[in-house]
């Protein structure tokens, strides 16, 4: 059954072996088979057997007898007989083989015929051939070929656009035809000498551009309705119909896809296009900008090429931004908002460049920066999108800060390190009170090295020293604070070596050298402090002799003519002495009078001293009765000799005679009356104040304080710590106060005495800060307890009626004791009512109305006040916070209405009840000012046509002359019938201390405008307005109000702002204010020029001292210039007084500090104070720069430039405030003319010093040209008016700033950072320039440089080039000729570069011809234009079957990229083998080899294979001329023994050595059908060769 089906089933087909598809034939013609594809056959040779084939094997016959031979085999034979490895001939010989070879083939070939191509011809058609020409140029079938011979003659322009859009022609066949078209329309211009092959695309791009702007036009919006016109307006828009919505963008869709291969090929002018596209931006509407936003979008990479493009493109993205922005339909323009955004932030990452143009920013920066602001991040997908958008930040920080320095916005806040540290110096020092802790004072900081020989230990130590005696400051606590602040320095570097003769060193050095000691003024203050300094072992009086003789100073003596006097003789003569030896006196005596003196003008002037002292002092000297009453006045009379004697014999006698005479009568005071001792005490510390005795002063009263049994002496000695409780804290002595009271007061607690008055000064004293925990609870106990006793608590007070009528009839009761027996009832009966003593003033005041109707005789009333005045001090001590708080609040609520309603007479007999309490301590000088004098001076301030004179003029005259009892006048009296005490006045000077010190110093400040302002109301009478004045000028030259402005020179500055600020003072009344402030702090007299405390000098109003008020009294100086110069009638005056203080300023050489200090000064004054200021800035700059000397050189340029740098600092930050609100200024015009002028002279000076230097004048030149960089970027933040004349300076400006660039951006002048500020000075000069453009649409090129020159460029960075290239108006190449010369040979046949190839898009027509394989020169390239020759290889001809293509992995294996490989490279190629083994000898391994095209054999082991074969490959054909690695006429031997291994014999190398060796076959398979066969041992690592280049 098997056998049948077998027998039925059809013979199968022979089986035929078919070549793979992709083998191409060996032969193109002849039938030669396939390369290295023999399939078996019958008959073939290989089934024969025979003995020869069994044992030799199967070898087929070589076409050439000598195939197997090559050059390399001759080359590499080491046999004896034919060898010639070291034969130097054979490589001549080869050489002229080869040239042999090559030129015979040479001279085989054919050479290329000369171009024979025409452009198609224009004819002229009819109508109805032009419309079939049309209609076949639109059908694709129709092959171009047969329409290039000729092109119809006819329409042109925007005809022939529509012509091509209606007949629907195919892009690239309607590019064809308009490159036909166009170059027709040039062939006659090509010939002329001036032809520009690419001019016509500039025509060409006017067309197409025309053309699409004629499109956009049809795209309207209706115009807005016109108010007052009832027209009824109609609008029917292009895109609102349907069909014609259609028409319109398939035409406008046809012309943007011809305008993209009319871009790309050059068939446009790109800059042309690109231009246009930027003004169209900037003029379409916003249904237009839809558009022309894609089409720059498209486009915008050309526009990024230069900045001239994308600046003006970034101005009309944000200009339509804006507009988007104001109008009602913003929501639907989503998607233009997002492009335009878009195209700003792809401006700013590719050119950022573009962003540094100040007046853009200026006006626009917080679009750009929502605009710039990316989404939020969303997730860890959104990585591209956020690094994208941190480089954007990135630049958008860049930029920012760019463009702020060129704004001088921003500017950073600069530290005055010198003159800034001096001025916080004195503000501290200044600062020192009676509240002040002095160790927290670190005025000597930590940050000094604990060194005293360290550069700002001696800076501080002068500031210090100078405070305490200069005029210039305030205050006799001054010497005792430099002093007190030195020791505490001194005591902690007390353990260093030599620290105390360092520190003596630097205070002599101080005093040798210092301009403020030679002054005679300050010799009296300069003497009192090294007195301090020498008691305190700071100073050494010894060394300092010493010192002066071993130097051998001159003019020591007395005896010797004050013309050539030493200075130190004074210093000598007049510092005090204390603790001194003998030996030192004798010294000194012999100095000042030789050695023979007897008695000295000393010893007379201490005899006088003393007989003044005994004078005045009887008692302490043993005398039984007491001078008449002393007053301050006849004290200083009394006692000449004493106050004007020098600080060496004051001292002298109060430390070792008056003084301990003073403890002796202390001792004793016990036995006498209490009045006596009180009278000798006051007269003794009034004494001691005049001598600036404050150590013995303190000395004495605490001396008192602890063997006094009398109360009134304990209470003025209280009196005395607080009156100069300033000088107590500077001399650090308030704890050892503190500690004298406590224990004074625990002894007359023992002993049951009043010692209430202690309590309060203790805890004033100490203020939490001396006294022990013990004592502070104690303290605050018996405190409590006093107020527990006085005002006990309880729920149901004790009601006080309205009127006492006990208090009226006190008055007639003339009972020594009767005001106590009042006051102790009253407090008895209504201790526990919180409001008793506000009801006791009341009636007091009720009844001192009656006082007058009660009495004529001012003698009795006076009576009756005091009477008054004693029954409330027995009020006040019965009360535990005493009667003051009552008052005050009493003079602040129903107390204003009643003040208004008094008397004269009444004023009369208050007042003296007012200055004996306040003499008393009742009340303080402070509730006085705030409930009297204060609220009268505002009353006459706002005094108005309501103001009743009778009432409230003597309400105001009364409060006045009361202010002068208590502030001002240096003695007061309270009434004609109390005897004058110096007691008395000592007690006003100590209470009126409260006044100067805070908190109530900053509401005596603000008050005393209101006393200006009372001076100048014309409502108020002329004898009031006089005492005001007389109050003021009086006010404003106290010292010790002086002292306290300038502890508080902000609180000053507030009380005077307020009234002018608050514009409830008219703007008259302004200068006054301002003088009056300037009286206070310059001690200048009354003057109405503001500039007069100038009138001393720069220097003196900048000294550290005085420059914190100096900045006060400008800033309101230029404040009312600046409301002067906003009114006609004092314009002409104000400006005159600026221009002098702007001259006194700007003339004035200052330092960089005091130049910003001034700077800051000015910061913030009003609009037109700044223009002036400005102005007459630019003036002075302009002046300074052009003081050039006759042979102008960079370092006279160099000091011109430091000098007008001062001034520009000055104006830069006066002008901040005015650019960060915006305000346009009027600037001189003439001033902005000439300033430009001097800077570009300015500038072309260093650029011709550029050229001509080379030495380290460079950096000189540099510095110089960085400052007018920044003064023209100064000059041009103002964005005003430019003239003719500027504008042309700035435009010849341009490019001497552009050579600056250069030249700082290489060469030997290289500097980064200018050449960075440059260029942006430069874009900003550009922008400008385009800013105040007369043209409505200018060349966006127009005032960029045009090309790149100098000697250097070599040099120059890239980075730096990158940004340069962006500024000329030269676009980037069209692909096809970039990077693209013509070249020749020279005679040497050297290649010589010439000109670029220049693109001709209108003349390189496409080629229509057959490629047939022939070389016709035929197209509109020229092959000579390339220099073709022919090689005689033939080109590869394209495969039309695609199963026929070959892999691209085998594509090398038979042809070579364009042309098939001739013999010559492959056998050179193939027969790179193994160098001979003695050439190899001492090599290991595999040799790296050369490269493929190697021009000598490599000595070494060949690597590893980079043909790959075809399976096929492991057989050898017989007629095979293609091998995978040698030539043709290199291999023997039969198929199968290649397969395994190579024969030895045949190899073509076995007649060596090197043939003993076995070829190992191995080979990397990529798949299964592939097979590389490497030759020679196996490698480590196989390599395989890169495919050959394209040709």
């Amino acid at each position: 059954m098997k056998q049948e089906k077998r027998g039925q089933e059809p013979p199968s087909p022979i089986y035929e072996s078919l070549p793979p598809p992709w083998l191409p034939k060996s032969h193109r013609t002849a039938d030669v088979g396939y390369p290295g594809f023999h399939p078996p056959r019958p008959g073939q040779d290989e089934d024969v057997l025979s003995d020869k084939h069994i044992k030799d094997g199967f070898l087929l016959p070589l076409p050439v007898p000598d195939e197997h031979q090559s050059a390399a085999v001759v080359f590499l034979q080491q046999d004896a007989k034919g060898g010639r490895m070291f034969d130097q001939s054979v490589l001549a010989d080869l050489e002229h083989l080869m040239n042999d070879i090559f030129t015979r083939k040479a001279d085989s070939t054919v050479a290329i015929q000369s171009s024979t191509f025409k452009i198609p011809s224009r004819v002229t058609m009819s109508d109805t051939k032009r419309q079939t020409w049309f209609a076949e140029l639109a059908n694709p079938d129709v092959p171009l070929s047969k329409l290039g011979k000729s092109v119809p003659h006819g329409a042109k322009g925007h005809d022939l656009l529509d012509l091509l859009h209606t007949n629907n022609v195919a892009i690239p066949r309607a590019v064809w035809f308009l490159r036909v078209f166009g170059a027709n329309e040039t062939a006659g211009l090509r010939n002329k000498p001036s032809y520009n092959p690419t001019q016509y695309s500039v025509d060409w791009a006017i067309v197409v551009t025309s053309y699409i702007k004629k499109q956009l036009a049809d795209i309207a919006l209706p115009s807005a309705p016109r108010p007052g016109m009832n027209i009824k307006q109609t609008f029917k828009g292009v895109l609102s119909d349907a069909e014609s919505r259609d028409r319109w963008v398939s035409r406008f869709t046809y012309c943007l896809k011809l305008l993209r291969p009319f871009y790309d090929e050059g068939l446009v002018d790109h800059r042309t296009f690109l231009t246009w596209i930027i003004h169209q931006m900037a003029a379409c509407n916003l249904a237009q900008a839809g558009f022309v936003a894609h089409l720059a979008d498209e486009y915008l990479d050309g526009v990024l090429e230069k900045r001239p493009l994308a600046k003006p493109l970034l101005d009309a993205c944000i200009a339509k931004l804006n507009e988007i922005r104001t109008i009602s339909a913003q929501g639907h323009l989503n998607k233009l908002e997002e492009i335009l955004k878009s195209l700003i932030q792809r401006i700013c990452v590719t050119l950022p460049d573009t962003f540094v143009s100040p007046s853009t920013w200026l006006a626009h920066s917080s679009l750009l920066r929502s605009a710039l602001a990316g989404p939020a991040d969303s997730g860890p997908s959104d990585c591209r999108r956020r690094d994208f958008q941190q480089f954007i930040s990135d630049n958008l920080i860049d930029i920012q800060r760019r463009n702020d320095a060129m704004l001088f916005r921003n500017l950073p806040p600069r530290k005055l390190e010198r003159l800034g540290s001096l001025v916080l110096d004195i503000q501290i020092l200044n600062s020192i009170c009676s509240s002040t802790d002095m160790s927290t004072i670190s005025f000597f900081s930590s940050q000094i090295p604990d060194c005293t020989s360290s550069s700002s230990f001696v800076d501080k130590l002068d500031t210090l020293l100078t405070w305490a005696v200069t005029p210039l400051q305030y205050g006799s606590h001054r010497p005792y604070a430099a002093v007190t602040l030195l020791r505490a320095y001194h005591e902690r570097n007390a353990r260093r070596e030599l620290s105390s003769a360092t520190l003596h060193d630097h205070l002599f050095d101080w005093l040798d050298s210092k301009p403020v000691v030679r002054e005679a003024g300050n010799l009296r203050a300069v003497a009192g402090l090294f007195g301090k300094l020498m008691k305190s072992g700071l100073f050494d009086y010894a060394a300092y002799v010493q010192r002066l003789v071993a130097r051998g100073e001159e003019g020591l003596s007395l005896s010797e003519p004050d013309e050539t006097a030493s200075l130190h003789r004074n210093f000598l003569r007049w510092i005090p002495l204390q603790n001194t030896t003998s030996s030192l006196l004798n010294q000194r005596k012999v100095i000042f009078y030789g050695a023979r003196a007897r008695q000295t003008p000393e010893d007379v002037c201490e005899r006088e001293m003393r007989r003044e002292i005994r004078a005045i002092l009887p008692l302490v000297f043993g005398g039984d009765t007491l001078p008449p009453s002393v007053s301050m006045a006849s004290l200083r009379t009394s006692c000449p000799t004493v106050l004007g004697a020098p600080c060496f014999e004051q001292v002298r006698t109060i430390k070792q005679w008056l003084l301990p005479n003073l403890h002796k009568f202390t001792s004793r005071s016990q036995s006498l009356d209490e009045i006596s001792t009180l009278k000798t005490y006051s007269t003794a510390v009034e004494l001691l104040r005049y001598t600036h005795s404050y150590g013995s002063l303190l000395e004495l009263s605490l001396s008192v304080l602890s063997q006094t049994s009398h109360a009134e002496l304990l209470t003025a000695v209280g009196e005395v710590f607080h009156r100069f409780a300033t000088i107590w804290t500077a001399m650090n002595v308030t704890g050892t106060i503190a500690s004298t009271l406590y224990s004074t007061y625990l002894l007359w607690r023992t002993q049951g005495g009043k010692a209430r008055s202690l309590l309060t000064l203790i805890i004033e004293m100490d203020d939490g800060r001396q006294l022990d925990a013990t004592a502070k609870t104690q303290v605050e106990n018996d405190n409590s307890a006093f107020t527990n006793a006085l005002a006990p608590k309880t729920d149901h007070p004790e009601a006080v009626p309205s009127v006492l009528p006990e208090i009226l009839l006190l008055a007639e009761d003339s009972k020594p004791d009767a005001p106590t027996i009042l006051a102790n009832s009253l407090w008895y009966r209504y201790r526990t009512s919180g409001d008793w003593a506000w009801k006791v003033w009341d009636n007091i005041v009720a009844s001192l109305r009656q006082v007058p109707v009660m009495s004529e005789d001012h003698e009795r009333r006076h009576k009756y006040a005091l009477r008054y005045g004693q029954f409330l001090l027995n009020v006040d001590h019965h009360l535990p916070g005493g009667i003051d708080n009552d008052v005050l609040q009493w003079f602040l609520g129903t107390g204003k209405s009643e003040v208004l309603g008094l008397t004269l007479e009444t004023w009369d007999v208050l007042r003296v009840v007012l200055l004996f309490l306040c003499v008393r301590g009742a009340l303080s000088t402070t509730t006085l000012l705030q409930g009297l004098v204060y609220p009268a001076w505002q009353l006459g301030a706002d005094a108005g046509p309501l103001y009743q004179p009778h009432n409230m003029e003597t309400f105001i005259q009364a409060a006045s002359k009361l202010f002068d009892a208590l502030v001002l006048q240096e003695e007061c009296f309270i009434s004609p019938i109390v005897p004058q005490e110096l007691l008395d006045a000592q007690r006003i000077h100590t209470w009126r201390q409260d006044a100067f010190r805070e908190p109530h110093f900053t509401l005596f400040a603000s008050n005393i405008p209101n006393l200006v302002l009372l001076e100048h109301n014309n409502v108020v009478s002329d004898e009031l307005r006089g005492i005001a004045r007389d109050l003021r000028l009086r006010t404003c030259e106290s010292r010790d109000i002086r002292q306290s402005c300038y502890r508080n020179l902000d609180a000053v500055r507030r009380g005077f702002e307020h009234p002018i600020q608050s514009g409830m003072v008219a703007e008259t009344l302004c200068e006054p204010l301002v003088n009056a402030l300037k009286m206070i702090l310059s001690e200048s007299n009354e003057d109405t020029d503001v500039n007069s405390f100038l009138s001393t000098g720069i220097s003196s109003v900048l000294s550290p001292c005085t420059l914190a008020a100096t900045a006060v009294q400008l800033q309101f100086g230029l404040r009312q210039l600046g409301r002067a110069l906003a009114c006609e009638s004092t314009k002409q005056g104000a400006s005159a007084s600026l221009d002098k203080m702007t001259s006194l300023i700007f003339h004035h050489s200052m330092a960089s500090e005091e130049a910003y200090f001034i700077a800051e000064m000015a910061r913030g004054v009003d609009g037109p104070v700044a223009i002036k200021f400005i102005n007459n800035g630019f003036k002075s700059i302009v002046d300074i720069l052009n003081r050039a000397p006759a042979p102008s050189t960079p370092e006279s340029l160099l000091a011109r430039v430091g000098r007008a740098g001062e001034v520009l600092r000055v104006l830069s930050h006066v002008s901040e405030p005015l650019r960060e609100e915006g305000t346009e200024l009027d600037l001189d015009v003439s001033t902005q003319e000439r300033l430009a002028k001097i800077v570009l002279e300015s500038f072309q000076f260093a650029n011709t010093t550029f050229s001509k230097t080379t030495d380290h004048s460079l950096r000189v030149i540099t510095e110089a040209v960085i400052f007018l960089a920044r003064l023209l970027q100064f000059d041009l933040g103002f964005f005003g008016i430019r003239t003719t004349h500027f504008r042309e300076t700035c435009e010849r400006m341009m490019p001497v700033l552009f050579d600056l660039v250069v030249i700082h951006a290489c060469g030997p002048a290289q500097d980064a950072v200018a050449f960075a500020l440059l260029l942006d000075t430069l874009y900003f000069l550009i922008d400008d320039l385009f800013l105040h453009s007369r043209t409505s649409t200018p060349d966006p090129f127009k005032y960029y440089p045009t090309k790149l020159q100098s000697p250097h460029l070599h040099s120059l960075p890239g980075s730096h080039r990158v940004r340069l290239v962006t500024l000329f108006p030269h676009l980037r190449p069209n692909a096809v000729v970039q990077d693209l010369v013509h070249a020749h040979r020279d005679s040497t046949g050297l290649l010589v570069y010439g000109a670029p190839v220049q693109n001709r898009p209108w003349e390189w027509i496409e080629n229509l011809d057959k490629d047939d394989g022939m070389i016709r020169n035929n197209a509109s390239l020229s092959l000579e234009l390339f220099g073709a020759k022919a090689t005689g290889d033939h080109l590869i001809g394209y495969v039309q079957d695609e199963e026929r293509c070959i892999p691209t992995r085998l594509e090398s294996v038979f042809e070579d990229k364009l042309t098939a490989e001739s013999v010559f490279p492959r056998d050179w190629r193939e027969t790179r083998l193994p160098a001979h083994s003695d050439v190899r000898a001492g090599e290991r391994g595999v040799g790296e080899g050369a490269d493929e095209l190697g021009t000598l054999p490599t000595f070494g082991l060949q690597k590893p294979g980079s043909r790959r074969v075809s399976p096929s490959s492991s057989v050898r054909s017989r007629g095979s001329v293609s091998s995978v690695r040698r030539s043709p006429a290199s291999l023997s031997g039969n198929r199968s023994a290649v397969s395994t291994r190579e024969g030895t014999g045949e190899s073509g190398i076995g007649s060596g050595p090197a043939a003993e060796r076995k070829r190992k076959a191995s080979g990397s398979v990529d798949d299964d059908d592939e097979v590389e066969i490497i030759e020679g041992p196996i490698a480590k690592k196989l390599k395989v060769k890169p495919k050959p280049k394209k040709k």
